[in-house]
């Protein structure tokens, strides 16, 4: 049998607060992504979903905070292989407000371990997914 290849057109948010960004940490269940990376909240958009649906439904399930608002600010495009699967991604970056809350995972069993507000002094490359180094990219970080 052949690999696979899939694409996949995502959401994610980029949400700041005090020199911090929101990551969550990758599971197993990850289909895309290595798990053990720090990740942007976000995923996959699914058929007939608008994207800011998908953000407000993945904040939700991965971090348990509420969406504000969400402005588009770029778009970017990735290659992974992971489980026998060759994926080609576009990532939707939007900047993001969210409600006040402290983030939790909500989503049982899903592609998220883990949610916390990380300094964005202390992030480096080798911790990331390649779509949080770019979102570092985009906040004008090294």
């Amino acid at each position: 049998m052949g690999e696979q290849i899939r694409s996949r057109v995502s959401a994610y948010a980029i949400a700041t607060s005090e020199r911090r960004l929101l990551l969550t940490r990758l599971s197993d269940a990850s289909p895309v992504f290595l798990p053990g990376l720090w990740h942007l909240p976000g995923g996959g958009i699914d058929p007939g979903e608008q994207p800011q649906e998908t953000l407000a439904r993945e904040l939700h399930e991965e971090t348990g905070l509420e969406l504000r608002s969400a402005r588009l600010v770029d778009a970017r495009s990735y290659s992974a292989h992971r489980l026998g699967v060759h994926w080609h991604l576009v990532g939707l970056f939007y900047r993001v407000e969210l409600k006040p809350g402290r983030p939790v995972v909500t989503e049982v069993g899903g592609s998220t371990s883990g949610a916390r507000w990380m300094p964005l002094s202390g992030l480096t490359e080798p911790m990331l997914s390649s779509a949080a180094v770019d979102a570092l990219g985009l906040l004008g970080q090294p």
